[in-house]
């Protein structure tokens, strides 16, 4: 079966955040998108999805690593419902650290038919596991 073409863009988006591509990657989101930075934490708007990847990268001293694994396309009209296992390599407070998180994303097709993240949250559910805020 032909992967569909929102693995493509997210593998692109992924090797964007791994080599700090910051300028390819908001490409890959809607102007009006909303990034998970952590639960509690949502920025939106490409400027500051930026900046919240920048500070990241900081964070983990340079270190990140985004890979994937399973993934669930659920297109609906002009939306798409992305669930999938992303893994995350880094180092925090001089350890290594790697994750597997079954993240949730949403996508939009624009009139020009180019896909774009409007939701990325790479916690998924895991977020009903914290505190409201």
């Amino acid at each position: 079966m032909t992967p569909h073409p929102l693995e493509r863009l997210i593998r692109a988006a992924d090797a964007a955040i791994t080599a700090e591509d910051f300028d390819a990657l908001v490409d890959f989101y809607a102007d009006d998108a909303t990034l998970v930075v952590k639960p509690g934490l949502n920025v939106t708007g490409k400027d500051n999805i930026r900046a919240a990847f920048e500070r990241i990268a900081a964070y983990v001293q340079h270190s990140l690593v985004v890979g994937q694994g399973r993934m669930e396309v659920i297109e609906g009209g002009d939306t798409a419902l992305v669930i999938m296992e992303s893994t995350l390599d880094y180092l925090e407070a001089g350890d290594n650290v790697s994750v597997t998180r079954r993240a949730t994303y949403v996508f939009r097709r624009e009139a020009d038919g180019r896909w774009v993240c409007t939701v990325d949250n790479s916690y998924g559910t895991a977020l009903l596991d914290y505190p409201p805020k």
